[in-house]
């Protein structure tokens, strides 16, 4: 199995790189992101590679880092992903981002990826919330945030603010986000209307 490959760039395709290795070009399938990403023709490079072996074929998918490879493996658990369907949602979403989206239930972030409907976001969110943290650079406390508001076990003050932050037109997830800073500094007794000030400091910084 190959887990990683470094040579020297030889061309691109719509969805691949080919990569020159000592002489052997190796075509490896790749996220937009990546692609984007990848040094120009005649530059040295190297990519983690993903290695999948069929009766009719072996393909490989080239990555930036181990990073979006685990990510890549780890899509492809929940039912309904396949690999085109990964490196599109890889193709818009940096593994960090993913990774805070879906520990957060950030369902129309995902959604914004080619293939992937509402549906599907839900399931991701569902399926992978308890992995992603471990991937995530989000504070707990926003995601226990993020979970009580999902299943209306949110004290009504908390619940009141971020609506009315929603309300302003700030996202879900950066309205909550900006309420668990706040609630950092008020404490878990204060009032809605303290809250949105200080969340409304929050993302004005």
């Amino acid at each position: 199995m190959i887990g990683k490959l470094r040579g020297v760039v030889d061309s691109f395709g719509e969805d691949f790189v080919i990569l020159d290795v000592s002489g052997v070009g190796y075509i490896a399938h790749c996220s937009a992101r990546t692609l984007q990403r990848m040094p120009k023709v005649g530059e040295p490079a190297d990519l983690s590679i993903e290695t999948y072996v069929r009766e009719d074929m072996i393909r490989l998918y080239g990555f930036r880092s181990d990073a979006e490879r685990e990510w890549f493996r780890l899509l492809q658990t929940v039912q309904g992903v396949g690999s085109r369907v990964a490196l599109a949602i890889l193709s818009v979403l940096e593994p960090d981002a993913l990774a805070s989206a879906i520990a957060t239930g950030d369902k129309g972030t995902i959604s914004r990826a080619p293939g992937v409907g509402p549906r599907l976001a839900a399931r991701l969110t569902a399926e992978l919330k308890d992995k992603a943290p471990a991937f995530a650079p989000v504070d707990p406390a926003l995601i226990a945030l993020t979970g009580a508001v999902e299943e209306g076990a949110a004290p009504q003050p908390v619940a009141d603010a971020i609506s009315a932050l929603v309300n302003l037109g700030y996202p879900q997830v950066q309205a909550a986000s900006a309420i668990a800073a706040a609630l950092k500094g008020a404490g878990e007794g204060a009032e809605a209307k303290v809250l949105i000030r200080l969340g409304l400091r929050e993302l004005a910084r």
